[in-house]
Formats: structure tokens, sequence, C-alpha cells
């Protein structure tokens, strides 16, 4: 079965810190370029983070530029979020997504819901204190 699962998520208090891990199963990550995704209540799901397929090109939005962190190690095929100095408006249902990119895509990042080939059911990120 071929599938992407998110762990890592919690409750933290404002200026606290989790890592995110989004592994792949059935798969190899190694063709495929990853996106970050959360989703708050009542809002539409939004990227905010995405690495290419061999690390080359990575993107934050300015709301976590600074803060949150993408890597990728696909011995491991696991992609992380290391977010820090978290905030109240970080809460959401974070979710991974793999797009397949091709021979020539070396630098597909993807950051839209787009062209997504694969989603995880996400992980619940609660920042209150």
């Amino acid at each position: 079965q071929l599938q992407l699962v998110e762990s890592g998520g919690g409750l933290v208090q404002p200026g606290g810190s989790l890592r995110l891990s989004c592994a792949a199963s059935g798969f190899t990550l190694d063709y495929y370029a990853i996106g970050w995704f959360r989703q708050a209540p009542g809002k539409e799901r939004e990227g905010f983070s995405c690495i290419s397929k061999r690390g080359s090109v990575i993107k934050y939005l300015d709301s976590v530029k600074g803060r949150f962190t993408i890597s990728r190690d696909n011995a491991k095929n696991t992609v992380y979020l290391q977010m820090n100095s978290l905030k109240p408006e970080d809460t959401a249902l974070y979710y991974c997504a793999a797009d397949r990119a091709g021979p020539g895509f070396d630098t597909l990042c993807p950051i839209s819901t787009y062209g997504i080939d694969y989603w995880g059911k996400g992980t619940l990120v609660t920042v209150s204190g």
C-alpha cells in the first residue's frame, strides 16, 4: 500500500518546538518533491514549505520563514519539519504531500495542492498555553 504517514504532532506551549516526520511506505521518496501543508479550523489548506527531490530547492511562506526548517533523508525515506518558536496561529492539522518529479524536474517544489500524487492523513499540532 502506497502511503505517507505524518507523526510528531502534539500540544505545545507558545515558543515551544516540535519536529514532524513524514514517512513513505510502498514507494521511494527519491523521485518525489515534498510539500508540507496545514489546515486550521475554518480555513483552507495552505502549503507553507516544500523541498525538491534532491533537496536543492527549499521554499517557505513568510509566515514560517526563520522558524521552520524542512529537510529530507532519502535513505530513511522520510522528510522532516522542525518547527521552532511556535505560535498559537500555527495550530492546525499538518499534512505532507508528495509530487512525482520526473527527469528534468529537479527543481519541482510543491507548495500548492495542484498536481499532488499522495497525501498523508495529517498530524495535529496545537499551540496553546
